[in-house]
């Protein structure tokens, strides 16, 4: 059987031209006649372009071959072990040769304070773009936020016919909460996921935030916080509605509809081209 061959790293296509991560499960990815390929539960297989995504983000059922890993690091292509539908993740495997441009100039804008703070406030301008950001400080814009998410909670409570009392929730016992905080933590930790397997594919460096700075993932919550609104909101709001016993399962469904309608996987690499710069 052929062995894929090693493509010359000088032939292999930029991480910003490439495809957006494609999501494999319940199947065996391996190498046949030089190429990669997926064979599905279902008996379906398929040729998989591997040089040309930017990452495979590989769910539950799958099985992979060592042949298939290192096909994957000699095309740049990082693999992310994520759960269900791409709502956990959980693991990353970084290439050798890997290009490092991403993280070199995340970990130099993120060094530099001024930087640091204009890099924030592009962020907080994507939530209020009437708001002149540079006419306020950091910590104002903090507080201005935190006003902004809590009319938002408000305004879904009022939408959806759930009764909303402000966001409370106990890491330490999950059933202290109420059903809506139990839905809102569901369907936000569901993001989370997303957004680091995208952002660990295209190089950037979760622990060094912009906005947020505590916790192992600041800049995950950086990004995922430019999407809620949007996506982990109304999902979970969607699903207390729908069902209030729900223990999460019907928030990560509504979220998972709402990131294919938004097309959020498509926006995350091109919103992050134009924020950290």
């Amino acid at each position: 059987m052929p062995i894929f061959e090693k493509p010359p790293l000088e032939t292999l296509t930029p991480a910003k031209d490439r495809w957006t991560p494609i999501y494999l499960e319940h199947g065996r990815l391996e190498v046949d006649d030089s190429s990669i390929k997926w064979i599905g539960a279902d008996g379906l297989v398929y040729r998989l372009p591997v040089a040309t995504i930017s990452a495979i983000m590989l769910g539950p059922g799958t099985t992979v071959t060592h042949a298939a890993i290192k096909a994957c690091a000699d095309s740049n292509t990082p693999v992310c072990w994520i759960g269900e539908d791409a709502m956990r993740f959980y693991a990353f495997g970084i290439t050798p040769n890997h290009d490092n441009t991403k993280p070199r100039i995340h970990a130099t804008l993120w060094a530099d304070k001024k930087k640091r703070a204009e890099i924030a406030r592009r962020m907080f301008a994507r939530r209020f773009p009437e708001l002149d950001v540079h006419a306020h400080s950091i910590a104002e814009l903090r507080g201005m936020e935190g006003l902004r998410v809590r009319a938002r909670y408000a305004e879904l409570g009022q939408q959806y016919g759930v009764t909303w009392k402000g966001r409370n929730y106990d890491k330490s016992n999950w059933y202290l909460a109420d059903n809506i905080n139990r839905a809102l933590s569901a369907a936000n930790a569901s993001l989370y996921a997303l957004c680091a397997a995208i952002c660990c594919a295209l190089g950037y460096i979760p622990s060094l935030g912009f906005i947020h700075d505590s916790g192992p993932i600041p800049f995950i919550y950086d990004v995922a916080d430019l999407y809620k609104d949007i996506t982990s909101f109304p999902a979970a709001f969607m699903a207390v509605r729908q069902n209030p016993a729900d223990n999460g399962e019907l928030a990560r469904l509504f979220l998972k509809e709402r990131i294919e309608q938004e097309k959020i996987a498509q926006k995350i690499p091109t919103d992050l081209e134009e924020l950290i710069q």
